[in-house]
């Protein structure tokens, strides 16, 4: 065994759980679309059942284009500005890039349906698809505003702030940070 191993095992065990954080964070804002969407159809006998599943598979596809598009560094302009800059500034990137993949997405569907790429580009719905980049950036600013505290803090003092010591006792302020209130 080489030591790097030790090391690539940390950073798989890293990703995995940035994966799942992302999926739950965005499985919860999609359901809860897809609930008051179902709701709103149920008064006219529509079913939207399997739009729950769909919601929990573009959560998906959305966490692994984020982490794609963080990879890439996108969004890494405006690190040095202030965090609201710099999250809104990522909210709008990751926002474009997930607008790009859902017409990337529908045209695709529709080819596999058998029209060809003229038609296909032709009957998108781009008021939808601009209705759906809406939410997501809805949803991306506070994730990236979290995101860009843990980056500038710390990841460790993140953690503790925002999950408690690891111990299981009282949670404590992470040294370095002061409260005001008294």
């Amino acid at each position: 065994m080489n030591s790097a191993h030790p090391d690539r095992k940390q950073k798989i065990k890293h990703e995995l759980r940035e994966m799942l954080e992302l999926f739950l964070y965005l499985a919860f804002f999609f359901c809860a679309f897809i609930t008051y969407k179902a709701l709103l159809l149920a008064e006219y006998a529509v079913p939207a059942y399997w739009d729950y599943a769909f919601a929990l598979i573009n959560a998906a596809v959305i966490t692994k284009v984020i982490m794609i598009g963080e990879y890439a560094k996108l969004g890494k302009r405006h690190e040095n500005k202030p965090l609201l800059l710099s999250a809104t500034w990522k909210a709008i990137v990751f926002g474009l890039l997930v607008f790009a993949f859902h017409i990337v997405e529908e045209v695709i569907k529709r080819l596999i349906h058998g029209e060809d790429l003229a038609k296909a580009s032709r009957e998108l719905r781009l008021d939808e698809l601009f209705s759906r980049s809406i939410i997501v950036f809805c949803v991306f600013l506070p994730l990236f505003a979290f995101r860009e505290f843990r980056r500038v803090m710390g990841e460790e003092k993140f953690n503790a702030l925002v999950y408690g010591s690891k111990g299981g006792e009282n949670r404590t302020m992470p040294p370095g940070i002061e409260t005001h209130a008294k």
